[in-house]
């Protein structure tokens, strides 16, 4: 009979409570193993640098260094630990960077303990683990309306900016110092990155992601 592969974890969370508290549903498990605690980003970075786990379970907020600044740093590092974030937070945009980061799950703490071992044995088998609390679409959708203004140069956003706004082709041109016949040029690779048509499709495109007129959205250009 073959042998339970046992998981390998660090726990790092500044609140005691937590950490133990994970530990012992862990302890419960003859396949996972906690070989170390911490309860700042520093820490986390040295241990998972230095033990090399399967697995780390990060807090969101730790001092030193967050969770997302521990995801960086491993990254970059290349080590191939998973890591999962635990936080009380539901911000899209945060949940979105995370991954970009190069996170491999998010959980919320006020979620049932059966989902943390749902997300270990998830993203240890090479899969990215969204909490079943917040809808999954939510995520790729905004990830994917972010990339798609990201995709617009520094100028084209300018232009797409201003014809949401309402301002003419000429009065733009006027404030940018350039020609209406540029300003058409931008416009049309506008429409053609976002993939829609006319000042119309402009505006809609902009009022169903709430991209707020003269402001700066979530991912644009700077």
């Amino acid at each position: 009979m073959e042998a339970t592969k046992v998981i390998t974890l660090i726990l790092a969370d500044d609140h005691g409570i937590v950490r133990e508290g994970i530990a012992a549903f862990c302890d419960n498990r003859p396949d996972l193993k906690v070989i170390g605690q911490c309860s700042d980003g520093e820490e986390a970075v040295a241990m998972i640098l230095t033990h090399k786990p399967d697995f780390a379970v990060l807090d969101l907020d730790m001092p030193r260094l967050s969770g997302l600044d521990v995801i960086r740093k491993v990254r970059q590092a290349k080590s191939e630990t998973r890591l999962l974030v635990l936080s009380i937070s539901r911000d899209e945009s945060v949940i979105r960077e995370v991954f970009r980061s190069g996170g491999d799950g998010y959980l919320l703490k006020d979620g049932p303990a059966r989902h943390l071992f749902e997300a270990i044995n998830y993203v240890v088998d090479g899969g990215q683990y969204l909490t079943p609390l917040i809808r999954r679409e939510n995520i790729d959708n905004k990830r994917e309306e972010t990339n798609a203004l990201a995709a617009l140069s520094k100028r084209e956003f300018e232009v797409f900016s201003f014809l949401v706004d309402g301002m003419r082709p000429k009065d733009i041109a006027k404030l940018l110092e350039i020609s209406p016949k540029t300003v058409d040029t931008y416009r049309a690779s506008v429409m053609r990155k976002l993939e829609v048509d006319g000042i119309a499709g402009l505006v809609r495109f902009a009022i169903q992601r709430n991209l707020q007129p003269g402001g700066q959205p979530v991912g644009s250009p700077c």
